[in-house]
């Protein structure tokens, strides 16, 4: 029994060892779709926020009162690649478009671009 287990000696380093890429490319993997799915969320949530601020802007200021609303509670990282447009004919719309980080927010985009697109009624004025 004894001599048996001195050939077993270190076969669950090796077998660990062997496993440690593919679990680190299964965690980096699953981190990027987080990442990915964040980004929608961020899209959508800009969206609304910019069509809320923009349905009760006056229609002088209502662009600039739009894209600052959207690009409000975004982060750093996902600010400066953001593009927030409004426009409106009775019915004010707001179109949000994200570039997706690769692994660490505020390096280096996807080629990718998520969009959003929100839409609410104009409200009256006064």
């Amino acid at each position: 029994m004894r001599q048996r287990r001195a050939h077993d000696r270190g076969q669950v380093t090796i077998e660990f060892l062997g496993m440690t890429p593919l679990i680190i490319v299964t965690l980096v993997v699953v981190w990027q779709f987080v990442l990915v799915g964040y980004t929608f969320t961020l899209a959508g949530n800009a969206a609304d926020e910019a069509v809320r601020a923009g349905t009760a802007a006056h229609r002088g200021e209502r662009q600039a009162v739009c894209e600052q609303a959207g690009l409000d509670k975004l982060g750093d990282a996902w600010r400066s690649g953001a593009t927030v447009s409004c426009s409106s004919s009775g019915y004010v719309t707001a179109d949000v478009a994200l570039e997706v980080p690769v692994l660490f927010p505020g390096t280096v985009n996807f080629p990718f671009t998520v969009r959003a697109h929100a839409g609410a009624v104009e409200e009256e004025d006064d």
